[in-house]
């Protein structure tokens, strides 16, 4: 009887010593678990932007071929016309009148010359600019999942795709509080670029709609899921209205057909579109 006494005695200390290892070794097991879950995660991340930047190189590239060609075209006519012009001064076969204008003529191609080179600086200096602000949207937004919120350049132009489940309840317009977390992420990037000007547009499938009796339609639905957005930007973010715009598209601008729910899901979205300064080139185009 005094054996089993002290032998369970003995064993107390082992056994208690044990649960609390495997205790212990849960915990870390579960805290491995979630750190590789989340570096599986910035790795896709990773790899969309890599992606991304592939295809901007892309066409990058395919624009400086265009350009390359439109260099070799005004060499050729520059070095022809130096030619032509030292010929018939030679020859006295034109008259100074007419060697002047084709010496105006060469001056001009000079200057279209000079005109292409600007134009490439400020292409490759919007598309720089373009970039670092995709990469500070996905920055202040974070791990949002991609089927909530994407964020791309499509020829030159920054889109924000923002799906309607985040945004609103089934039929209606009220901004959730969720959202509004997002959007403030988001009107924190635009508030450090004063010079950026946005429309938010409003998308939805193609079911009719029966909600409120004071909206007529999905036009009207999607205006006022687009007028709710930017208003939260301006009333509770500080966002200059002067540079914002809200619009409606209703069903007609569907990302791919609705044909099922997953297709009208992703149909269902308001999206803000960074709008391109096109007033500097017209400014640079009257300067030629």
């Amino acid at each position: 009887m005094k054996f089993r006494h002290v032998l369970l005695v003995a064993l107390t200390p082992v056994v208690l010593f044990s649960c609390v290892s495997t205790k212990k070794f849960k915990a870390e097991q579960e805290k491995y678990t979630q750190l590789n879950d989340s570096y599986a995660k910035l790795q896709g991340d990773l790899k969309a932007c890599e992606d991304q930047k592939a295809e901007e190189a892309r066409k990058k590239a395919a624009l400086q071929a265009e350009i390359d060609g439109l260099n070799k075209q005004i060499a050729f006519l520059k070095e022809n016309n130096t030619q032509a012009l030292k010929q018939l001064q030679d020859l006295s076969v034109i008259s100074s009148s007419q060697a002047e204008s084709i010496k105006k003529s060469m001056e001009n191609i000079g200057a279209k010359d000079s005109y292409i080179q600007t134009l490439q600086q400020q292409m490759a200096r919007k598309d720089s600019m373009n970039m670092a602000l995709v990469m500070n949207l996905k920055g202040a937004i974070g791990n949002l999942d991609d089927k909530d919120i994407n964020i791309k350049v499509d020829k030159g132009v920054v889109y924000i795709d923002i799906s309607d489940k985040l945004l609103f309840k089934s039929g209606k317009f009220d901004v959730t509080e969720e959202a509004k977390v997002v959007l403030g992420k988001v009107a924190t990037v635009l508030k450090n670029q004063p010079d950026i000007e946005f429309m938010v547009e409003g998308h939805t499938d193609n079911v009719p709609y029966k909600g409120n009796p004071l909206l007529l339609d999905n036009w009207d639905l999607s205006v006022k899921r687009a007028t709710s957005v930017v208003r939260i930007l301006q009333n509770q973010y500080g966002l200059d209205p002067a540079k914002m715009s809200a619009a409606g598209r209703g069903e007609y601008s569907p990302l791919m057909p609705n044909d099922s729910p997953e297709a009208k899901a992703a149909n269902r979205r308001t999206r803000i579109v960074i709008l391109p300064q096109l007033d500097q080139f017209f400014k640079l185009l009257e300067r030629k």
